[in-house]
């Protein structure tokens, strides 16, 4: 496995931590970043911090307990930080959930993340 740089590896630690970490989560993010995501079904795109934090918030209004992130493995190509991982906690169908974060950072911070999921999973 790749070494997970810190910047990557503050995300998930922030994400854990759900809504508390707004502003170490919004931290992470250039001003005019990209985010795509699935959760609510369908794939979505917002464009520019704020939009990206509103899209972080709308998964906090149905919060996840005993939520863990684990990383289960990092690379690089093409220039992004391919990051495969499972979260688990008791608020998923199965206590567990798998995907794909590809992050693209500039100067430190995640300028482009896709989020993909795995084996059917909806977040």
């Amino acid at each position: 496995m790749s070494d997970v740089p810190v910047e990557v590896s503050n995300f998930f630690l922030a994400m854990q931590a759900g809504r508390t970490s707004y502003d170490a989560i919004a931290a992470c993010f250039a001003e005019d970043a990209v985010y795509e995501e699935p959760f609510t079904g369908t794939a979505r795109t917002h464009k520019g911090r704020d939009a990206v934090m509103k899209a972080m918030a709308l998964g906090w209004e149905m919060p996840m307990v005993d939520t863990r992130i684990r990383i289960d493995s990092a690379a690089t190509a093409d220039g992004e930080i391919h990051i495969e991982w499972t979260c688990f906690s008791p608020s998923l169908p199965g206590g567990k959930g798998h995907g794909l974060n590809r992050f693209s950072m500039e100067d430190g911070l995640i300028v482009s993340l896709i989020t993909t999921l795995r084996d059917g999973d909806r977040g």
